[in-house]
């Protein structure tokens, strides 16, 4: 039992890991096909972890539901919501699952009128926190946050139509902040990114790495 839980995750986080690397940066035919068919493996494996994911979905909101815990009504819409999106799914207007899913029906009804607003809805809130935060954040005490306060004033106000009225200047130089420091600081982030990424995936080849057996 220990081997089936430790050590053949970690033989084969190491073959495929080590098979990937291999694959990717050897430029024949062979390995392309075999790269292919590790790909559509992955397609099995995404999913098996989907009706893993279910699963959990039902489990977790069925126990709040069953305890009356705090917030149990709104895990009855998640259910309810999730039941009638795959009846109207498995339906698909007539044609059912087995043939290409018809854009019309109750799930583009459903994504058109309710979720979409709701989306917008969502994110409307989210905006005026977000200003509300910039507003009690950016405070001025030294020269980096003076800039930081200025280069974002300018960069909101030059995204707002009336930004324009004032001077045709503004947009322009918002959107230079944006395309050339803005840019800069993004490419050093994703590069820390990627950077952390490869650390991470070769700690998990090489064993280092075992959160993911169940926290060691």
């Amino acid at each position: 039992m220990n081997f089936l839980k430790k050590t053949l995750p970690l033989i084969l986080a190491f073959v495929s890991g080590w098979l990937a690397i291999t694959l990717e940066y050897i430029p024949h035919q062979n390995s392309e096909a075999t790269m292919a068919s590790l790909t559509k493996g992955l397609i099995i494996i995404g999913a098996i972890t989907a009706f893993m994911g279910i699963y959990g979905l039902f489990s977790l909101h069925y126990l709040k539901i069953k305890r009356r815990s705090e917030g149990w009504g709104y895990s009855t819409l998640v259910i309810a919501g999730f039941m009638i999106m795959t009846a109207f799914g498995i339906y698909n207007n007539g044609a059912f699952m087995f043939q290409p899913q018809v854009e019309a029906g109750g799930i583009s009804w459903i994504y058109e009128y309710i979720f979409n607003p709701c989306q917008a809805t969502m994110f409307s809130i989210l905006a005026f926190f977000i200003a509300s935060a910039a507003y009690r954040t950016f405070r001025a005490k030294s020269l980096e946050a003076g800039i930081l306060l200025v280069a974002a004033i300018i960069v909101m106000f030059g995204k707002v139509p009336i930004a324009g009225l004032v001077s045709e200047h503004i947009p322009e130089v918002a959107q230079w902040l944006l395309d050339y420091p803005n840019m800069a600081v993004k490419r050093a982030i994703f590069f820390g990114v990627a950077l952390g990424g490869i650390s991470t995936a070769l700690r998990i080849i090489f064993g280092i790495e075992r959160s993911y057996l169940g926290g060691e």
